[in-house]
């Protein structure tokens, strides 16, 4: 398998067997590593990355960077998948796949302060190739990419286009807001008008404020969940 390429300022480093590459592109960010760098591990089941990030922004305007690799990850797939596999993509950061979760994304920063500019945010991406259990049936909600007649997209080559599509979003969000992005992610989001439970609450997703935060309304009030509810530890 050769190695994947990415733009400039993008490097890789790639990690085997148990290594998680989320949590070694936390430990690279606290030791204080470029921006930029991209761990991953493209196995034969499945697709794990993660980029390191150093927004200059406020954490609660900096994790922005999350629905704009979700939405650069949904254009990569869909420029190599045939035109008929539907991707969307959950605030919570699940990928779904004509409908089945397919992934997650993921994200960690060296605060959860929302005014505090962070030294550093990580992105992570699980993408599901083949199904982990021979009968499917029985995690009907679950799928696979090649289980959704993609068998022809190269993951290497899927990694190296999320980089690809992500920089075209970032460099769009650093010329012209986050408005742009705001456009294309609710075109793709899953369930908007839908009842959703999140963070113990549940109500309508409305869509989500000028900083990705998700709006769900109930009986009583409309309530924010501001995107630092999906910082894990």
């Amino acid at each position: 398998m050769n190695a994947p390429v990415f733009p400039p300022l993008f490097s890789g480093q790639a990690v085997s067997g148990g290594i998680d590459p989320f949590e070694k592109a936390r430990i690279e960010a606290i030791k204080g590593c470029d921006a930029g760098l991209v761990v991953h591990n493209v196995g034969r089941n499945m697709i794990s990355a993660a980029v390191v990030f150093t927004p200059e922004d406020p954490l609660a305007q900096g994790l922005a960077i999350l629905p704009i690799c979700a939405v650069g990850f949904q254009n990569a797939l869909g420029a190599l998948a045939p035109p008929e596999v539907a991707v969307h993509l959950e605030w919570s950061g699940a990928i779904r796949v004509n409908g089945g979760r397919c992934g997650r994304f993921r994200v960690a920063a060296s605060t959860r302060e929302p005014e505090a500019v962070p030294d550093w945010v990580v992105v992570g991406l699980d993408l599901a190739l083949w199904p982990e259990d021979d009968e499917p049936g029985h995690t009907p909600d679950q799928t696979s990419l090649y289980a959704e007649g993609c068998v022809d997209v190269d993951a290497v080559a899927l990694l190296e286009s999320w980089i690809k599509h992500s920089l075209v979003h970032i460099n769009r969000w650093q010329d012209q807001g986050a408005d742009a992005i705001h456009k294309d992610w609710r075109g793709l989001a899953y369930n908007i008008g839908e009842e959703l439970e999140i963070a113990g609450k549940t109500g309508t997703f409305l869509g989500v404020d000028e900083h990705f935060g998700l709006l769900l309304r109930d009986a009583k009030a409309t309530r924010l969940i501001p995107l630092t509810h999906l910082l894990e530890q």
